[in-house]
């Protein structure tokens, strides 16, 4: 079933929204509170999260309280990289978590934790081990980013790609399965933290590892999953079929649906980052999504 809706994702990450753009966050915060309110119109009992926030920052949650979204979602998210793109120390979770925890009386989820194996596949199962350690029973939801490697031929979804240097090569080293489907040393300890530990698993338009990730949720004991439906899929050809097919595949999980990325013609660039043009678009998208499969 789905469990929550979540609005957007990194919304504070450049590679994720065009704040230079929305410099005052206006064009964000109508965007949500609008998506929010049709959300609740379809469904009440819906959890609503706001978009998991990286880099973790109170101020940006305060400027969210600023433009009133606070009071139009359930839950605020974090995501944190700290072996690969933070710079803080693992050991620092907790602190981390404390401080967004103390900038607002909704909940914490932490929608995305992860660790790469570009360095190692040693320090992925350090990072999974000690992000256990640190997390669970601190937040009600853990979502560990992620199953399954990115494919070397497909690009990671940031601005400046090859630019970043080893920053971006570490998006195709997140999963715990490589890309031939074969495990990695960290799985094996997946399952000693499962149901308290979940999976952010983001599929692509037809993704082909859609069922395989299924059923390795299953023997992993997942039972909160986390994944995307891009707005800007939505204008596919037999995007629907692409989503039916996702959904029913998830059917036996609590999932988290993160609605996101601008269609480049409904955007004020032509980009999956800019702002829309017109914000009750994305609100019609998320409704539908809601009354389709929630």
């Amino acid at each position: 079933m789905v469990e929550a809706a979540m609005l957007w994702n990194e919304p504070n990450n450049l590679s994720h929204w065009n704040f230079e753009i929305d410099r005052d966050w206006s064009i964000f915060a109508r965007t949500i509170n609008l998506a929010s309110d049709a959300i609740k119109a379809e469904n009440p009992r819906l959890k609503r999260a706001l978009g998991g926030i990286s880099p973790i920052d109170p101020s940006f949650i305060e400027t969210m309280r600023n433009h009133c979204v606070l009071s139009h979602v359930d839950v605020v998210a974090v995501h944190g990289f700290p072996l690969d793109w933070n710079h803080w120390s693992i050991h620092e979770w907790p602190s981390k978590l404390a401080e967004i925890q103390a900038a607002t009386d909704l909940p914490v989820w932490v929608s995305e934790v992860g660790v790469s194996s570009f360095g190692a596949e040693e320090v992925q199962e350090f990072g999974l081990k000690k992000t256990a350690e640190l997390l669970i029973g601190r937040a009600e939801r853990i979502h560990w980013y992620s199953l399954c490697d990115l494919p070397r031929a497909w690009p990671a979804t940031t601005r400046h790609r090859e630019a970043e240097g080893s920053s971006y090569y570490r998006h195709f080293y997140m999963g715990l399965l490589r890309e031939d489907g074969t495990p990695k040393p960290a799985i094996g300890e997946f399952s000693n933290y499962t149901p308290a530990l979940g999976i952010c698993q983001w599929f692509h338009f037809q993704d082909h590892r859609l069922c395989d990730a299924a059923a390795w949720f299953k023997k992993l004991g997942v039972k909160h999953v986390r994944t995307g439906m891009s707005w800007a899929d939505s204008f596919r050809p037999n995007a629907d079929q692409w989503f039916d097919r996702q959904m029913l595949a998830l059917s036996d999980f609590d999932v988290t649906l993160t609605f996101c990325f601008t269609p480049e013609h409904l955007g004020i660039l032509p980009n999956h980052t800019s702002p829309p043009k017109d914000p009750r678009q994305f609100a019609d998208f998320c409704a539908r999504m809601v009354r389709r499969y929630a």
